[in-house]
């Protein structure tokens, strides 16, 4: 026993000390045409023994083994092994990889060669997205693609960000289908923009039609980032920044208001003495600038950690972010905060056989408040209200109160003994006020990714199965209270008298919910070269996709206590108006799938996708769906007659065809629904068992070009894409009864465009450059749809068309010769009279613009040198008008509210004005909706711009950069609202996006 026990220790001994004998440090300079490269992974082959090149390209490795084989590998270079026979020092030179066209590109259930692709599929530059630091990794996409339409819904921290992949071609629901690791959705504001590895969008048919019944809208494929083989390495980033509100409009300040109302007065039919001429010079006047007054400077920062490694058998990636900005409006209440964990892990298990999960965790808030316009409307007051009107009511003031210090009614004394000054000042709100009495709190919890098993059959590996099970999981908490605040106007229930008329009675309103939606996929995947010139590539896959949505409402009034420790349910008052419910809806879709690609000789090469879905959503009759697609694509630069054409390193044309389809509609659509309500049963909704699928059908012809061994790289693609049997809701007559719209398929819409891609590169000399640039035309118009003219786009303006204004009363006369006593009066807007009967009435109304943009672009600037590098990104859209809602009732209205400047170069006599009306108290024209509202909304904006330097001798660390980065720092415009970029159509007064200026630093080790 001794001896074995001798012999074993032996062994252990002989095995340590045998491994330090043959240790062995190595080092060397890696390099590539133009010097040393930077951050080169330099891997002991079958290990997770590793570092990377500092700065000046160095390295030092210690391998174990007298065997040993060095991985030299860094994107965008060829890959290159050496072993280390014994060398201590090993130089090497990596090769750029120029064959940018053999890139793998995801594009659903499988992944191509990019010189193989035959539909419109762009790829995203992970380089250029990296550099926009964007809270929604949506906004990153903003001016990088041909095509994709980005917008901010409004500039409030946390609202939605809008996408639009080829315009709209529906009524409702036009958003891209998102998938994330193999996982559906339709939103990713959970995404980390520092996990994503790679995003590959399918903008036409014969690319998308593999994901059938959910894919009109395009498709977004993103893959996040996993563990590489090597030593375990570490990312920290982090950066704060402030942001401020710019380009906002010029106000009428107190005395230029008092001028304007006192002039209004003058023109208008009024008797007596002019009120205003009498107020000019009160002491209780105050000089406020309400725009100055709401919005501050807004604070932001961003910290993330990524760790990362693995071996041969094992790949981990873990990462933590946490995101939090206050926004530009006083009082904090339009905050929003985010903390995300996500672990990818994969397994070998064995050589055939892979196992792993991509797991996400997220926590968000937000502090919400109204941004569009909508109730109670704060910025749009803040717009509207006449800056002779305080902030806040002197202490001395009767009615002032510390717990409501702001004024309210226009210098309100008492109710019942000197009421207010409405009738001269207008009844607007504070909006200061309403921002801090804000009080809107919306949570979400969230669990997002799969777990999946791969297996390889034949002996060559080239048969692959796949099964996935992935969640997408959220939960919602949504807090409202609505505190009572403002001056008492005498009005409300009996049981709130005496209490102010905002928010009368104080009230709480609560909802929670769930929304939970199971993926289950099986692929089978085949991928084979036959005698090196007959490329294979087929996958079959089923898909079955769960939803199921419930949620919970309660509400109370009159809270004796509006402490936030008592502003829950139980604190409020039951003795009347109570308030609950609840509901649940649930909706599923089963789905076969299949795709196959041939290419012969690397020239030739087609494609076919087929997909039939069954959804839930439709009766059994019109369940199925079937969405074909057919491509092709001629590699003209490989023909034996260019090969010699040394700068052309590519030419291929590429042409497709497909279906997709929509189901985006409320579930049970095609039933009939009954409520109970006071004890009889009433239909709320008619249903509609004829109900089918949504259909887009497109053809896409491409030309893709490579200089200079595709150094310069351009991409073209014409489009026509058009939906028909549009899912169009139909309100029913009165008659029918009190009834939700009917779902019917009604309408035809066509979009049609050319998109341009133009990409430059240029790593030959010290000083580094690129210049990624796109440019994409829209057209889209209604062929059918009710209420909507045939000819005109989706979202187009009707109304009249202002021709400029009346000079004198022999025009007046002239003009509307039909009408016998005409209302209008020098000064007053003249409207087109388009059927030349001399009367202006709905006869005359027309088209007066489009909210669908005709034209979008971005360019992207790029540079290093030596250990700076430089980024900016230019983004703007073209031919996009906006009803400016906000410009109408602040220069146009017929109450005193507050003006723009504009309103100084008004009409004032003959000849002193042919675009702004006379300003006045009765209506001038202006109530009509008219062009006069309608602007055009066309920007030219730096959208992002960022500059780094990278320091590398700090010991212990592979490097630092720190950047200066800066967001919306410049807007080029017409538009007079406050931002050309919302999605609102109609702007009624929406918080606008804010310029940011961000420093930041990113560690790696």
């Amino acid at each position: 026993m001794k001896k074995q026990i001798t012999y074993c220790i032996s062994i252990v001994v002989a095995l340590f000390f045998g491994s330090a004998i043959y240790a062995q440090t190595v080092k060397g300079v890696v390099l590539d045409v133009n010097g040393t490269l930077l951050g080169v992974n330099v891997v002991e082959k079958g290990t997770t023994n590793g570092t990377a090149t500092d700065f000046d390209g160095k390295y030092t490795i210690t391998v174990l083994d007298p065997k040993a084989v060095l991985i030299f590998s860094t994107i965008g270079y060829v890959t290159k092994e050496i072993a280390v026979n014994g060398q201590t020092q090993i130089n090497v030179v990596l090769s750029q990889d120029l064959q940018t066209l053999d890139e793998v590109v995801l594009v659903g259930y499988s992944s191509r060669k990019k010189s193989t692709l035959t539909g419109a599929v762009s790829v995203v530059d992970m380089v250029d997205l990296e550099k926009t630091r964007v809270v929604n990794v949506t906004q990153a996409l903003q001016g990088q693609v041909a095509g994709v339409q980005v917008t901010a819904s409004t500039g409030a921290p946390g609202d939605p960000i809008q996408v639009r992949i080829r315009g709209e071609g529906t009524i409702g629901n036009n958003d891209p289908l998102y998938v994330v690791d193999g996982v559906p959705t339709r939103d990713i504001s959970f995404l980390n923009q520092a996990d994503i590895k790679s995003m590959s969008i399918l903008k036409d048919a014969s690319a998308a039609a593999i994901y059938g019944s959910r894919a009109s809208g395009g498709v977004v494929l993103i893959t996040t980032k996993t563990g590489q083989v090597g030593k375990v390495t570490f990312d920290v980033n982090y950066y704060a920044g402030i942001h401020y509100a710019s380009n906002l409009p010029k106000m009428l300040n107190a005395e230029q208001y008092m001028n304007t109302v006192e002039k209004a007065w003058n023109n208008s039919s009024r008797t007596g003495t002019n009120p205003y001429t009498a107020d000019k010079g009160r002491a209780d006047f105050s000089d406020t600038n309400w725009l100055d007054q709401l919005f501050e400077t807004g604070h932001s920062q961003n910290f993330q950690f990524t760790a990362s490694g693995g071996s041969d058998k094992i790949q981990f990636l873990m990462s933590l972010g946490y995101y939090d900005q206050d926004g530009i409006v006083v009082f904090d209440h339009d905050k929003y905060k985010r903390l995300n964990y996500r672990t990818n892990l994969n397994v070998n298990l064995t050589e055939r056989l892979k196992i792993g999960t991509n797991l996400q965790l997220t926590y968000a808030t937000q502090d919400a408040l109204s941004s569009r316009g909508d109730e109670p409307g704060i910025i749009r007051h803040a717009l509207l209200r006449p800056p002779v009107l305080g902030v806040y009511k002197n202490p001395n003031d009767p009615t002032y109160s510390v717990k409501d210090p702001f004024t309210d009614l226009p210098f309100y004394k008492n109710r019942n003994t000197g009421g207010w000054e409405s009738n001269k000042y207008e009844w607007s709100q504070n909006p200061i006020a309403l921002a801090y009495f804000t009080d809107d709190v919306r949570k979400s919890y969230g669990t997002f990714g799969n777990i999946y098993a791969e297996y390889a059959f034949l002996k060559d590996k080239s048969l692959t199965f796949r099964t996935s099970l992935g969640l997408d999981l959220t939960f919602f908490h949504n807090k409202v209270f609505n505190e009572n605040f403002g001056d008492d106007d005498g009005g409300g229930n009996e049981k709130d008298q005496g209490l102010g008329r905002q928010n009368r009675p104080n009230n709480l309103n609560e909802d929670r919910g769930e929304s939970r939606t199971v993926t289950f996929n099986n692929t089978l995947n085949y991928a084979k070269t036959i005698h090196e010139k007959h490329d294979i590539s087929a996958v079959i896959g089923t898909e079955f996709i769960d939803n199921y949505d419930s949620s919970i409402g309660v509400s109370r009034m009159r809270f004796g206590i509006t402490d936030k420790t008592f502003r829950y349910i139980d604190y409020g008052s039951t003795e009347v108006d109570l308030w609950n419910g609840g509901s649940a809806s649930e909706w599923a879709l089963f789905s076969f799938f299949g795709s196959a690609t041939y290419v012969y000789d690397t020239k030739y090469m087609i494609t076919s996708n087929f997909r039939a879905d069954a959804s839930s959503r439709f009766s059994e009759k019109h369940r199925w769906g079937y969405f074909p697609s057919v491509s092709a694509g001629w590699k003209i630069s490989d023909e034996n007659f260019l090969k010699d054409v040394s700068w052309l390193s590519n030419l291929k044309l590429r042409a497709g065809w497909g279906k997709l389809g929509n189901q985006e509609i409320d579930n049970y659509a095609y039933l009939t629904l009954i409520s109970q309500i006071d004890g009889k049963v009433v239909v709320t909704r008619y249903g509609n068992s004829d109900l089918k699928w949504e259909t887009s059908e497109s053809v896409n012809y491409g030309i893709d070009f490579g200089f200079f061994e595709n150094k310069l790289s351009i991409s073209t693609d014409y489009f026509v894409k058009r939906t028909t049997d549009i899912l169009l809701p139909v309100g029913l007559p009165s008659i029918v009864g009190d009834v939700s719209p009917t779902i019917v398929n009604a309408g035809e819409v066509v979009n049609k465009g050319l998109e341009v891609t133009l990409n430059y590169r240029n790593s030959s000399r010290e000083f580094k450059y690129g210049i990624n640039a796109n440019i994409a035309t829209l057209i889209n118009s209604v062929e059918r749809l009710q209420t909507k003219q045939v000819g005109q786009s989706l979202n187009s303006f009707f109304g009249y068309k202002m021709i400029g204004i009346y000079q004198n009363q022999a025009e007046i006369n002239s003009y509307l010769s039909g009408t016998f006593n005409p209302t209008a009066k020098p000064g007053d807007i003249k409207f087109a009279d388009l059927n030349k009967d001399g009367i202006i009435d709905s006869n005359d109304r027309t088209f007066t613009g489009d909210a669908i943009p005709d034209l979008t672009y971005g360019i992207t600037l790029s540079a290093n040198y030596k250990r700076f590098d430089f980024s900016c990104l230019f983004q703007g859209v073209e031919g996009v008008d906006k009803f400016n809602d906000a410009k109408k009732i602040i220069d146009f209205d017929t109450r005193p509210f507050n003006y723009t400047t504009n309103i100084l170069g008004a009409w004032d006599g003959e000849g002193t004005s042919n675009t702004i009306p006379r300003v006045t108290f009765e209506d001038n024209g202006s109530s009509k909706e008219s062009s006069l509202y309608v602007e055009d909304a066309s920007y030219f904006r730096l959208k992002n711009v960022e500059i780094g330097y990278t320091i590398n001798a700090i010991q212990g660390l592979q490097d630092v950069r720190v950047y200066l980065s800066g967001l919306n720092l410049f807007t080029a415009t017409k538009y007079t609202g406050l931002d050309p970029e919302s999605t609102d159509t109609t702007d009624k007064g929406t918080y606008p996006l804010s310029a940011s200026i961000l420093l930041g630093i990113n560690v790696k080790f």
